[in-house]
């Protein structure tokens, strides 16, 4: 096998089951994991192994097992599928050394996953992935792999974090409040770990609850587990005949969130971050900064400013949110993707508290979040949102990158250019406000480009410009 089959991406490994993610690789990435713990005398302190519900998760999990055990670290293993922030929490309920988990997220079924989560329970850092992969290396050459099987072993702990999870929740989440309004909610975990738990969740805070697709399955309905617009249709009809005030979904690793008002109206990432940040300064008189992804809304740099707080604008990925809300008081740490976290939680994207918050809001305002959104647009103006995937030859990114850096254009459909940022790919920053940010994927043969509008009747003028750009 080819070394660089294995490759740790913005979070994680991920590849198709049957190809390249097979046993032997992900025994590979396991002792790797193991190395590292050794080599920074964490290995004493154990490590969690959780699992989603893909297929064949949970016998990657035990492969894990057996190799954390071969080196002599103890494993602590939930009895059932759990999603990523779980996961991540069950770090600090068990004083590990981290956590390994056997996700691809959102991706299509085909696909599968590993990634390491380290003692702080949030994403792990480049510094912290670049070790990882060059044990993988190393391992590779040598042929070094540890193996012990995990059936009575002294070192395997059986464990059920949720119900300390469930208590640290409602210590973060107003349930009471969610109690006294008894909210009527759908909820969509598109077959994924969350079943069976945020269901519970919401059900304790006082709500009445549907679920669909609660159920395992590996093909996910013939669809992906991505709670975005486009495959919620379902969530949204229910919502409708229902009548229920709020629809409310999780990826398959319940880390994103997705959501639907009682009309059946879809709520972005980008509005349930403004949504959140708005209701935590108002209503629960929250302290700190606002973090964002460079690719986020700039609605909320006019929260944050409107309430005397700092904006923090960081690259693309959670593990850069995560720095600083171990640095300093962060109110909410948000990606337009669907991630989101609020200070006196891990530094860790979780759905299950975003949409918990959101029925939150719900509650404490009494009125659906169009209305809701409406109010805040009233007070800071719409910002219209769009991404783009723009297919563009990998061999040329460079180029495109050196030539939007070095020969910016002086104006945008008339705009002036006021400010270039190198943060993360390349961003312009019009004398109005808009903004236009190009970022080449690191994995495919696109050019993701992100727009952001003032003005919906200039939009579409963007988005023509976007194009001309990256032909």
């Amino acid at each position: 096998m080819a070394e660089s089959a294995i490759k740790f991406g913005t979070d994680g490994w991920r590849a198709i089951m049957n190809d390249t993610f097979i046993i032997s690789n992900v025994r590979i990435v396991a002792q790797a994991i193991a190395d590292y713990l050794i080599e920074e005398g964490l290995n004493d302190k154990g490590i969690v192994i959780g699992y989603d519900t893909r297929f064949f998760s949970e016998r990657f999990a035990s492969e894990c097992a057996s190799v954390m055990l071969g080196n002599g670290i103890p494993v602590y293993m939930p009895r059932r599928a759990l999603p990523t922030p779980i996961t991540a929490y069950s770090i600090k309920v068990y004083n590990t050394a981290g956590a390994i988990m056997l996700t691809a997220s959102h991706n299509p079924p085909e696909y599968n996953g590993i990634k390491f989560i380290p003692e702080y329970a949030g994403p792990a850092s480049l510094e912290i992935t670049g070790k990882i992969e060059r044990f993988i290396k190393a391992n590779i050459e040598s042929n070094r792999l540890l193996i012990a099987p995990p059936d009575g072993h002294e070192l395997l702990h059986e464990v059920e974090p949720f119900p300390s999870y469930t208590q640290h929740i409602s210590m973060l989440i107003n349930f009471d409040k969610l109690r006294e309004i008894k909210l009527k909610v759908v909820l969509d975990p598109m077959f994924g770990a969350a079943q069976g738990l945020m269901d519970t969740l919401l059900a304790e805070a006082g709500c009445t609850v549907e679920t669909i697709h609660n159920r395992r399955d590996p093909l996910f309905g013939g669809s992906y587990p991505d709670p975005s617009e486009k495959r919620l249709s379902e969530l949204r009809n229910e919502i409708i005949r229902t009548k229920s005030d709020i629809g409310l979904a999780l990826d398959g690793d319940a880390d994103r969130f997705g959501a639907v008002d009682f009309n059946g109206k879809y709520i972005t990432p980008n509005q349930v971050l403004s949504l959140v940040a708005v209701h935590l300064l108002k209503n629960r008189g929250m302290k700190g900064s606002i973090v964002r992804t460079v690719a986020t809304t700039h609605l909320l740099d006019e929260i944050a400013r409107d309430n005397n707080i700092e904006a923090i604008e960081m690259p693309v990925g959670f593990k850069y949110i995560a720095q600083v809300m171990m640095e300093r008081p962060v109110v909410i740490g948000g990606e337009e993707s669907g991630g989101l976290s609020i200070q006196g939680h891990i530094p860790e994207k979780d759905g299950l508290l975003a949409d918990l918050l959101l029925a939150e809001v719900v509650a404490y305002e009494q009125k659906p979040l169009s209305l809701i959104l409406d109010e805040i647009y009233d007070r800071y103006g719409k910002f219209y949102s769009k991404r783009l995937d723009i297919r563009y030859p990998t061999d040329r990114k460079d180029e495109l990158l050196d030539n939007l850096k070095n020969r910016p254009p002086a104006a945008v459909d008339g705009d002036k250019v006021a400010e270039i940022r190198l943060i993360d790919g390349v961003k312009y920053i019009l004398e109005s406000g808009d903004w236009i940010l190009a970022r080449p994927s690191g994995t495919e043969p696109l050019v993701r480009v992100y727009i952001e509008s003032r003005d919906e009747n200039r939009f579409a003028n963007l988005e023509s410009y976007a194009h001309q750009i990256i032909a």
